[in-house]
């Protein structure tokens, strides 16, 4: 049987025509299947025997399945969550919220996340405001375990509660109060994009597809947002590189002045909307 190096170049060959990371998703399908951390593999295991469920993954892989699903996990702002197909995988890109999140508000005691999925900006916020409690709602009950899961995980399930709960539904935000801080990384996908097969085939339709310009759940959402902000709160909303112009003026109709932060890349990622000094909230 090959070593660990020998199965790891064999297996970043075959990945070479479905994936751009293709070395990147043999190591960690290699670590995952040792029960090591990449590091360590690199470090410790090149010269071992290949385990036996390596191949296995390396099929998964190459029908498109995400390396996130596979390994059942995903790392998020130093973080480790637990993912599944029930839940869209963290990316890096939305650190850029929690990073304007923190920014705006680090005083923030309640923090609303808007459809938690694997509750990754919830907990992520509050990982790094020790004083702040925090709701998540989430429409899916199969991504509400996982975000519960993951609150048990981390340690915040006495300051992160996940409940059922959906923006569309009349009476949602009845009894929630109100927050200094609100979250949303909301479906934005237009209904006909072309997306890489490992998002279309795997990842959960209903928290990625949004009408036919990708805008359906910011109308409904957003003009909600300004009755369940407190005095001096701060809206952070995800949203996609091209809808910055669009959901800025849904927010500016809300009655929101509008900040945009962009990502990594340069590309517009998330708005961040206040209620201009002097206006109030609906309920202030």
């Amino acid at each position: 049987m090959a070593d660990v190096s020998a199965a790891l170049r064999a297996a970043a060959e075959r990945l070479a025509a479905s994936s751009d990371t293709a070395r990147l998703d043999a190591e960690v399908l290699m670590a995952h299947a040792l029960g090591v951390t990449r590091s360590d593999l690199l470090l410790r295991h090149m010269r071992d025997e290949a385990p036996e469920g390596f191949a296995a993954l390396v099929e998964r892989r190459l029908g498109h399945e995400p390396v996130a699903y596979i390994t059942g996990a995903q790392d998020f702002f130093g973080l480790t969550f637990r993912v599944s197909p029930d839940v869209l995988i963290p990316r890096g890109d939305s650190e850029v919220l929690v990073e304007a999140a923190l920014a705006a508000r680090s005083d923030a005691r309640r923090v609303l996340d808007c459809g938690t999925g694997s509750g990754a900006l919830l907990l992520a916020v509050l990982a790094n405001l020790p004083s702040a409690q925090g709701i998540g709602i989430e429409r899916s009950s199969g991504a509400l375990a996982v975000a519960q899961g993951n609150a048990r995980a981390l340690g915040l399930t006495g300051r992160a509660e996940m409940r059922p709960g959906d923006w569309t539904s009349a009476d949602w935000a009845q009894g929630l109060g109100q927050f200094d801080l609100i979250l949303a990384n909301p479906p934005y996908v237009e209904d006909e994009a072309a997306l890489d097969p490992s998002v279309r085939a795997h990842e959960p339709s209903s928290a990625l597809f949004s009408g036919p310009e990708g805008l359906d759940d910011y109308r409904v959402l957003v003009p909600q947002l300004p009755g369940l902000l407190a005095p001096g709160g701060v809206a952070l909303v995800e949203i996609g590189h091209t809808q910055a112009d669009a959901v800025s003026a849904i927010g500016v109709a809300a009655g929101f002045s509008v900040v945009l932060h962009r990502d990594l890349g340069g590309r517009p990622r998330v708005l961040e909307f206040k209620i201009p000094l002097g206006k109030g909230s609906a309920n202030a």
